[in-house]
């Protein structure tokens, strides 16, 4: 998306040699490529690999420059080289950067703008990208937890790109020149480069999924592609132009075929990547030999020249405003809803074109001046990091602090929970809790990671009263650690040893799990659930209670199986059902809903979603005689479920309830276990 080509039309034929200057082929594969990534992001079409292409691009095209250069002269002018980057990205990006900010802060939640602002920093020097794998981000999420600058992962390796290949293709060419008298040498390196990081990219996908998505080195074989095909596009441009066209037809088939066959399920980038890359090297070589009747036939036309012209813009514009976009209009975010952010993310393309790129693109001055094309690049970015770094010190349209010393109440009886669904303002005190809330989940108790594949023992796992005369077990994904806080404080009281045994995603249940932050089936929760249940055989539990996320992948035959072999351990059985789902981030939209909270709360029928899982679940518990603890009514009354009860914020995020809404829930299980307990 970010590197230019002249937008002259094409010369005839006969006056057209075959290496060109100017590739409407290319001009044409770049608009179809940010087409992909719109419409992707929006959710207008489940295609990928936009930004691959895109990679692709850049490198045959930045390569094929530099290559032309050290040709001509024996070297690479990096004032030149820099300047014509500067002046192409730098602007627009300030702007978008900028803008951004404002937009988050007069209607994003105010929780996330310091970390918008971080990003927003990090984009400006072009590093978000290794940020993004710091903080583990999931790319694909879809929980509101997105960055309005998440986008410039991208551009941050492509200008990384920038930095340093002119100095290494100069120095390649030169110790190739030295040893081989040709470009051998620099054909080996750049394979060598292209195989070890499609390797690292591929074998790093299911260890450290946002290290192979966004890190330099496990991407950068896809420009590396671009810049191969054009050390070898003098060779490639004698093909047979009725091959040629074949090629470019089936590469262009190629890119479409396996951007589709991609999906949010897909680990990426991992090998499936591969398919629009080689798609993409295939246009671009078949159009080297500039056949009459390749597909360029398709791409050359007038609307995708546009779009080609605008696709840095809009490829810049789309996502802030695809996150920002629900916090602006206050709609549920339907189809019609993204539709609209597609056509004024294009709008506003167009007119950042025409307005900003254009003009530092084609200014008099800056181009006979490449060193004030440097300056005005590094000012711009020296600007925009600042504005960053100011912006940190913009108060939030947010109370810092409780105007109430004592502990706020939350659930105090079914009464409390109908009370809280009419209210209609955030209370000072809840908004001094807002920042916290975040970070408001379980300190007691253990929880094992994605990719723990044994249960282990462990102090941490065994809270309540250590040396309880009893052992209660609370077994379960999540949604049962979720639990652990209130568990640890009616173990106490009642003297009752608690083991928890929970693993992230991963149900009690027998039947098999995708996982999608792991993008494949999670085999390590078959693995651990065995473990666990091999534990339990040795602990011997007086009391095991089961509780997880409802999931539409439950199966009948699997709870079966899960009931049978817990029934088996001889413990009093307890099913708790699974807490309601309040369908967006809760924090987020409290901040952003002071006066009106009721936008944050749930029908209890839109809560409580995969009704026939759940039914079925507590059926199968009852046939193996579990007692029921129903916990809708500690959450929803009057068919609303409340995102904050009493003086308690419900949900830390988009589905766990808070380690302080839950402590005050004592009063709603404690006589339920005790008489369980008493029975066991």
């Amino acid at each position: 998306m970010t590197t230019d080509t002249r937008t002259r039309r094409r010369a005839p034929a006969a006056q057209t040699e075959r290496l060109r200057k100017y590739r409407p082929d290319i001009q044409g594969l770049r608009a179809v490529a940010i087409m992909m990534v719109v419409s992707m992001h929006c959710g207008i079409l489940d295609i990928h690999g936009g930004v691959d292409v895109s990679f692709v691009l850049s490198g045959f095209l930045i390569g094929g420059q530099l290559l032309a250069e050290i040709d001509k002269t024996g070297k690479v002018s990096l004032t030149k080289f820099w300047a014509r980057r500067f002046r192409r990205l730098t602007p627009p990006m300030a702007v978008v950067i900028v803008g951004t900010a404002i937009l988050a802060w007069l209607y994003g939640s105010p929780l996330r703008f310091r970390s918008y602002i971080e990003d927003g920093l990090s984009a400006s020097l072009s590093f978000l990208n290794w940020r993004l794998v710091e903080t583990g981000t999931d790319y694909f999420a879809n929980d509101g937890t997105q960055s309005p600058y998440q986008h410039f992962w991208s551009l941050g390796i492509e200008e990384q790109f920038y930095v340093a290949a002119p100095i290494i293709l100069v120095v390649m060419v030169w110790v190739s020149r030295k040893i081989f008298r040709n470009r051998a040498l620099v054909a080996l390196f750049l394979m060598a480069a292209i195989a070890g990081s499609f390797y690292l990219g591929w074998s790093k996908t299911p260890e450290n999924q946002p290290l192979a998505y966004f890190g330099t080195h496990t991407r950068i074989w896809e420009i590396t592609c671009g810049v191969l095909l054009a050390l070898a596009a003098p060779l490639v441009s004698r093909m047979n132009t009725g091959l040629a066209a074949v090629v470019s037809w089936l590469g262009l088939g190629t890119v479409l075929v396996t951007a589709m066959l991609i999906s949010e399920d897909t680990p990426l980038p991992g090998y499936a990547v591969a398919g629009p890359v080689i798609g993409a090297v295939m246009v671009i070589a078949g159009g080297c030999a500039n056949p009459r009747f390749g597909a360029e036939r398709l791409l050359d036309n007038p609307v995708l020249d546009f779009v080609g012209n605008v696709s840095y813009g809009w490829y810049l514009t789309h996502w802030p405003l695809l996150v920002l976009w629900p916090y602006i209009t206050d709609r549920d975010f339907t189809f019609e809803e993204r539709m609209r952010v597609v056509v004024l993310s294009f709008l506003m393309a167009v007119a950042l074109h025409y307005a900003v790129e254009r003009r530092f693109k084609k200014n008099v001055s800056l181009v006979a001046r490449p060193w004030k094309g440097v300056f005005t690049g590094g000012f711009t970015t020296a600007g925009t990091a600042g504005a960053m770094v100011l912006a940190t010190l913009v108060p939030l349209h947010l109370a810092t602090s409780s105007s109430s010393s004592t502990v706020a109440a939350g659930f105090t009886s079914e009464a409390s929970v109908k009370e809280s669904v009419h209210r209609t303002k955030l209370s000072t005190a809840v908004q001094g809790t807002l920042q916290g809330a975040p970070k408001n989940m379980a300190t007691h108790g253990c929880i094992d990671d994605f990719e723990v594949p044994k249960f282990v023992m462990r102090d941490d796992c065994v809270v309540g009263d250590p040396k309880g005369s009893k052992t209660l077990v609370l077994m379960g994904d999540s949604h049962a650690w979720q639990w652990n806080d209130v568990y640890d404080t009616i173990g106490k009281d009642l003297h009752i040893r608690v083991v928890t045994m929970a693993k992230g995603g991963c149900s009690p249940q027998i039947y098999r799990i995708f996982n999608p932050q792991l993008k494949r089936e999670y085999t390590e929760c078959d693995s651990w659930r065995q473990s666990a249940f091999a534990e339990l055989q040795k602990i011997r539990p007086d009391v095991i209670v089961i509780t997880d996320r409802a999931r539409g992948e439950a199966k009948r035959d699997g709870a079966e199986a899960s009931f049978k072999v817990l029934k088996e351990t001889g413990a009093k059985l307890v099913y708790m059902t699974d807490t309601p789902e309040p369908g967006q981030n809760i924090p987020d939209c409290l901040a952003t809903h002071i006066d009106n909270t009721t936008l944050c709360n749930r029908k209890e029928w839109q809560a409580l979603e995969y009704t026939d899982v759940r039914a079925m679940e507590r059926e199968v518990a009852e046939k193996y005689g579990a007692d029921i603890i129903d916990t809708a009514p500690a959450f929803c009354a009057v068919d609303v479920c409340p995102a904050v009860i009493g003086d308690q914020v419900v949900y830390f995020d988009n589905s766990h309830i808070t380690a302080s809404y839950s402590k005050t829930l004592k009063r709603f299980l404690q006589p339920a276990l005790e008489k369980i307990l008493d029975e066991a």
